[in-house]
């Protein structure tokens, strides 16, 4: 598929590799194309057509195999892997997950997450989000379940606002260019430093599902059998976890 989306896609307008190279470099990480997309499309729903990430990646990888500058201190491999990932990463964006009463249901959790972490001055425990929703333990988990089971939400974007547009802020894998910016350097290391804030006042389980899953890029499941829980469980811990940093992160950057 990657050979045929390199002929249609034209000619290099990379730094040096001629039509011959720029062919022989996509069939040559074409493989990668397909690991990647494995690996992503056992965290999203299955109703995510396989095809559709692998032409993404595909997308990917040839913007990788134009834009590539050897004399860059990173290898061919390790930039397409990064630029196949966000590729697939951006079609799953431009699908439309969430129906309005999903999203009004999201900034509920938001704001009763926030609500009780200003009133008792540490992190919101489960119990204490349901309370302040007025709904059961119970009732507050099969919400996050639905939540999660729509889509795994992301650290690479920010929700979509209450009329379903795409938002104008950047995603975090807008904001990592492949030129070099002092000023979005100094943005992004500034993010990471929220972001990091924001992990630390997570509890120790809540942290080591988001390492596992977004260092280790383990599967829910795979999770799972760490932690000694079920799937179910581990989709729970996700979906709280990142409305509670998206919380903060929409406090720092304001809206």
């Amino acid at each position: 598929m990657c050979r045929e989306y390199a002929k249609k896609y034209g000619k290099s307008k990379g730094y040096g590799f001629d039509q011959k190279e720029r062919e022989a470099m996509i069939v040559k990480y074409a493989q990668l194309v397909k690991h990647i997309a494995g690996r992503m499309a056992m965290r999203v729903p299955s109703t995510v057509m396989f095809d559709e990430l692998i032409s993404a990646g595909c997308v990917g990888l040839i913007d990788a195999v134009d834009k590539f500058d050897p004399e860059r201190d990173v290898d061919l491999k390790t930039y397409a892997g990064y630029r196949i990932k966000g590729a697939i990463l951006d079609e799953l964006r431009s699908m439309d997950w969430y129906s309005r009463s999903m999203r009004k249901k999201i900034q509920d959790v938001e704001r009763a997450i926030m609500s009780v972490e200003f009133r008792e001055g540490r992190p919101a425990e489960e119990a204490e989000i349901a309370e302040e929703l007025g709904i059961s333990l119970e009732e507050y988990f099969k919400l996050l379940s639905n939540i999660n089971g729509i889509v795994p939400l992301s650290l690479d974007e920010f929700l979509k606002d209450d009329e379903n547009d795409v938002s104008t802020k950047k995603s975090f894998h807008d904001r990592i260019r492949s030129e070099d910016d002092p000023l979005e350097n100094v943005n992004k290391r500034e993010m990471k430093r929220v972001v990091a804030d924001a992990i630390k006042h997570l509890s120790k389980k809540e942290q080591l599902v988001i390492s596992l899953y977004y260092y280790d890029e383990l599967t829910l499941k795979e999770i799972g059998h760490v932690l000694g829980v079920t799937e179910s469980r581990v989709c729970q811990i996700h979906a709280m976890v990142l409305i509670k940093l998206k919380a903060k992160l929409k406090e720092y950057i304001g809206k």
